[in-house]
């Protein structure tokens, strides 16, 4: 199932990064809690590929809304279990179903914080209390801040980045009140957040390294021109955007 987001993914976009500093503490035991902004529609498929490659030795799991979750049924193979987000029911629910994933030690929670969908550069990011009240439920789990942002470069496809911040243990945040917690938490991804966004604008890919990437190239009658006119000079195409056919 990962090979069908695998391949979706690398089809309509350019790479997905990590920044080089970001990569995960992954713990040696006992369950984890990713948390992290709400960008766009392909923070899922930016789940299931990042769990892949950091988490192999995890079973992941996600909230999702369950009107998507009917709408693309698909994720619920693979983890995902809905969540009605606009009741006081739905959030007990997230709770409820939250403590039971963590109380096995080779799980992970995957969880969009924000609750909506958000501009990467908003501030503050209104992290919802959920993810604060379910330490309370897992004390023992290992809290990982993950910041996720898009932009376009040199290529016709997106590119996705991502960087963890860095690890807080489930019974350390116990010793803060919930509201204390909730903007610890916040504080945390707001500043993976802000040093991601950095490199981002940099536009340099030697900050980042490749977890996945797709085909370069524009296509169509521009890409078939590069083409003859490399072949034409005996050279090998490349069909970056900065390769050159001469």
């Amino acid at each position: 199932m990962v090979s069908t987001f695998r391949r979706y993914f690398t089809r309509h976009m350019n790479a997905l990064r990590i920044a080089a500093w970001g990569m995960p503490v992954v713990p040696q035991h006992g369950p984890v809690i990713v948390y992290s902004n709400h960008p766009a529609w392909w923070d899922a498929a930016v789940y299931i590929l990042a769990a892949d490659r950091f988490f192999p030795s995890y079973e992941s799991y996600a909230p999702i809304d369950a009107a998507m979750l009917k709408q693309y049924g698909i994720f619920g193979r693979i983890g995902a279990f809905g969540i009605d987000l606009e009741s006081p029911r739905g959030a007990a629910d997230f709770l409820k179903a939250g403590a039971e994933i963590l109380s096995v030690p080779d799980r992970a929670l995957w969880i969009t914080a924000q609750g909506r969908f958000s501009d990467v550069r908003e501030r503050p990011l209104g992290l919802k209390p959920g993810v604060a009240h379910l330490v309370e439920r897992a004390p023992g789990c290992t809290i990982l801040p993950l910041a996720i942002e898009y932009g376009f470069w040199l290529e016709r496809g997106a590119e996705a980045f991502l960087a963890f911040g860095q690890p807080m243990r489930g019974s350390d945040l116990l010793n803060l009140s919930r509201a204390d917690r909730l903007e610890r938490l916040e504080s945390e991804l707001t500043s993976t957040l802000t040093r991601l966004s950095a490199d981002v604008e940099s536009r340099d890919p030697a900050r980042f390294r490749a977890v996945l990437e797709g085909r370069a190239g524009i296509g169509g009658l521009y890409d078939g021109w590069r083409r003859m006119a490399a072949a034409l000079r005996g050279r090998t195409f490349d069909p970056s955007h900065e390769g050159r056919p001469s």
